[in-house]
């Protein structure tokens, strides 16, 4: 079967000397592992630069239940970046974030809102200004919505600590490790109730942002079997330092 699907790449394996195996999130079958093969030459249909991560692309994918790898007919691209290539902050952002949903979105079925969300994200972050150093905490909490674990701020506090197994607010610190404090509790609400377009209003230290990017990210670890430690994210902790 034939499908027609906007998809966004996020993760590339070469694949022998001429073909590579690519991860996509597609709007019509959800996580899609597909097999292409890619020309030594300019004059060939897909080029690498198509494949690279988070770009958002319209393809044809040769859909077939008995294969673990899809064979993708067409490649083109959906809407190019106009900063994001250029921009060293943006970029590792959109590192950070193709690693992120590659593991975050596996197994995923077909999920328009979650597709939208994403896509919309991307673009909102390839036009927008600084500031946008809290871009991929609001990102990945927001983002918990779709996959089903996204916390009850109606329950929060004053002084709540946060449990990160049970996804909720609490009076008092949970007999195991794996909570906020309230402090980083209280962050991690402001960061839930924001969007992209105020959370430009809400300032944090670079020791902060750090230790909460640390903590959405054993979030997801407690919630999404087989979710591991991201080597991407050391490299987003040493930005907006100053």
């Amino acid at each position: 079967m034939i499908v027609k699907t906007r998809a966004i790449v996020l993760h590339t394996l070469k694949y022998g000397e001429r073909k590579v195996i690519v991860e996509l999130l597609c709007r019509e079958t959800g996580r899609t592992a597909c097999i292409i093969a890619v020309p030594k030459t300019q004059k060939g249909r897909v080029q690498m630069q198509l494949l690279q991560p988070l770009t958002l692309l319209d393809v044809e994918v040769d859909i077939r239940s008995t294969v673990q790898l899809q064979h993708l007919r067409d490649v083109r691209m959906a809407s190019p970046f106009v900063s994001i290539p250029f921009n060293p902050e943006k970029l590792s952002i959109v590192l950070f974030l193709a690693e992120f949903l590659y593991h975050a979105t596996r197994g995923e079925q077909r999920n328009e809102q979650l597709f939208d969300y994403v896509e919309n994200s991307i673009c909102w972050l390839d036009g927008c200004e600084p500031p946008f150093a809290n871009f991929h905490l609001v990102f990945m909490m927001r983002l918990a919505r779709f996959i089903g674990f996204y916390p009850n701020i109606e329950e929060y506090r004053e002084g709540d600590f946060f449990d990160l197994r049970d996804a909720m607010f609490v009076n008092k610190a949970p007999s195991h490790s794996d909570y906020l404090f309230a402090a980083d509790a209280h962050r991690l609400l402001q960061l839930v109730r924001m969007d992209y377009n105020t959370m430009r209003l809400f300032r944090m230290s670079h020791e902060d942002r750090n230790r909460i990017s640390d903590g959405i990210i054993r979030y997801y670890r407690l919630h999404v079997p087989g979710f591991p430690e991201l080597r991407s994210l050391a490299v987003l902790k040493e930005l907006w330092k100053s």
